[in-house]
């Protein structure tokens, strides 16, 4: 019987000849990108299965031989009818079998399903690994905290169908964890197959962008303002920082744009970050008669030119 052929190299933006680990590097990006736990994609879901269905088979090296070879035989355009010594639900090459209870499309169903084995029993499988990604805020990753999770995750029933069940975790994050990181979750992926051990779940550290404070690496930066009479006197200021308020002491002369360095206040690690303050001069409004004389008084009293250097 004809079927709608799926292309699974193109599902997962792989060549025919990606290797295994550019296989995976691009299902856990695309199962970040559809997971319906955090996609913004109106067709996410069914993208996420899709790009499950295609990762199964082309993680596995006999059945993503048996696809090549049956791929040589299809057409784009055309139908895809498996050949006439091809037995549904046996999916064979080179005296193999395979044994996995996943239903997907119709497509993978007339060349996988139904699962026959020869001269052996068809046995557990550990599950796939899973991906999901979190976002925390600064000082959640900066202090470590627990949160609570709500996953999407594959489930085979005794059909063989795949349906999507949803599930919640309590999830405890360590101190200092950075952008990107992952954290693993060991046997909370997908379930494995005929009581096997689960997948592990990898959780892809994402940071909410802060009011004032940024991180590079394990420092953190801070846009500090100060009053001109701050910079120009020097003065000890109180400045926040992830583990609270800290004394900070302006030179004198200082000027905008000028860093000063708080040893050890980035974020936990060994060694630690620290945070940079990057003094900003905020000139205060003119907003009466005497507040105007008083700089007519500072132009007068002073010799100053800020544009000396441009020699104009």
């Amino acid at each position: 019987m004809a079927t709608k052929y799926k292309d699974y190299y193109q599902i997962m933006g792989l060549e025919r000849g990606a290797g295994a680990d550019d296989i995976k590097r691009a299902y856990r990006r695309l199962a970040r990108k559809y997971h319906p736990d955090v996609s913004k994609e109106p067709d996410a879901e069914e993208r996420f299965k899709e790009v499950g269905e295609a990762y199964e088979v082309l993680k596995d090296p006999e059945k993503r031989a048996a696809y090549d070879e049956l791929g040589t035989r299809w057409r784009p355009g055309e139908e895809f009818t498996p050949p006439p010594d091809w037995t549904p639900g046996r999916a064979q090459t080179q005296g193999a079998t395979f044994t996995d209870h996943a239903r997907f499309s119709d497509f993978f169903e007339s060349l996988f399903g139904g699962f026959q084995q020869t001269g052996r029993t068809a046995g557990p499988r550990r599950g796939p690994d899973q991906s999901a990604a979190i976002e925390l805020t600064l000082e959640q990753a900066f202090a470590g905290s627990l949160r609570t999770i709500e996953l999407a995750t594959p489930q085979v029933a005794a059909d063989g169908s795949v349906t999507i069940a949803h599930r919640t975790l309590q999830v405890k994050i360590p101190p200092g964890v950075l952008p990107g990181q992952h954290i693993r979750l060991a046997g909370q992926g997908t379930p494995g197959t005929f009581g096997a051990q689960s997948g592990d779940l990898y959780l892809e550290i994402h940071l909410a962008r802060h009011p004032f404070f940024a991180i590079e690496g394990r420092d953190v930066y801070l846009n500090l303002p100060v009053a001109p009479w701050e910079a120009a006197l020097g003065a000890s200021l109180k400045v926040p920082t992830l583990a609270g308020a800290v004394e900070l002491k302006v030179p004198p002369g200082s000027q905008s744009g000028q860093k000063l360095r708080l040893k050890g206040r980035g974020f936990p690690g060994s060694p630690p970050g620290d945070q940079y303050v990057t003094l900003q001069i905020v000139n205060p409004k003119i907003d009466s008669e005497h507040t105007k004389n008083l700089y007519r008084t500072l132009a007068r009293e002073m010799e100053f030119d800020p544009r000396a250097g441009l020699k104009v």
